[in-house]
């Protein structure tokens, strides 16, 4: 059993071009240089920006609650394909991928020094939109990285009582009136003294991630990090 389990894990095709994966891992190398990679970012927030080490103008104006952002990738082709596929039509294989190439990055930068957190925190989803689409793709994500990464991870501290509208299509302003009161803790003390990190899939304006740390700091969060698979860049950079 060994031996076919094995095999097939050396013998994957890429999931973008079909060719041999030279890796456990099913993505070519050709395939994964092209992926749009961070690089030179806000160290607060992850914005990608001109130079490496800076702290963008809005994390410095209004620091946010969260500590740290970290995400491998900008928000571009094929990476927002290759979510949205995982999203809306269920494509486990492909967020599976995505998981395992965040957990790398984790692995990474925690060797690199980021402070490891006592808990993953999926971002929750409202309970029509998690019938609808049938699974929540944060606690998909949280599991995936939980077992490697040797973290605990809790899908049901966080809540989201109310079914407010979409984020996708609001501005920055219109997210975060759409998140007042959006959340709840089912626990308040089970995170007092604790560093935890929120997981997601995207980044873009920050107001749910803000939102959701400004709750867990108010509970007694020592620290908030938030890891996402990919950063919106500004309208119009890419």
């Amino acid at each position: 059993m060994n031996q076919v389990y094995n095999w097939f894990k050396n013998n994957q095709h890429c999931l973008l071009c079909d060719e041999p994966a030279e890796t456990a891992l099913p993505l070519c190398s050709g395939c994964e240089t092209e992926l749009p990679w961070l690089g030179a970012h806000c160290a607060v927030c992850a914005l990608p920006l001109p130079a490496a080490g800076l702290v963008c103008g809005a994390c410095q104006k209004q620091p946010p609650a969260f500590a740290r952002v970290e995400a491998p990738w900008r928000y571009a082709f094929p990476v927002d394909t290759l979510i949205a596929r995982f999203k809306h039509q269920a494509r486990w294989p492909l967020g599976r991928l995505l998981g395992e190439l965040l957990e790398r990055h984790l692995q990474h930068a925690f060797a690199e020094g980021l402070p490891r957190p006592d808990c993953l925190l999926p971002v929750p989803l409202a309970g029509r939109r998690l019938r609808r689409r049938g699974f929540n793709q944060a606690a998909m994500l949280s599991r995936w990285l939980g077992k490697p990464l040797q973290l605990a991870v809790d899908e049901e501290l966080l809540r989201r009582p109310q079914d407010t509208p979409a984020q996708q299509q609001l501005d920055a302003a219109a997210r975060r009136r759409n998140l007042r009161g959006a959340f709840a803790l089912a626990d308040p003390a089970a995170v007092a003294g604790r560093h935890v990190a929120l997981v997601d899939d995207v980044l873009t304006t920050g107001a749910t991630a803000e939102a959701l740390a400004r709750l867990l700091r108010a509970a007694g969060a020592a620290r908030v990090d938030v890891y996402c698979l990919a950063r919106t860049p500004r309208p119009g950079e890419h």
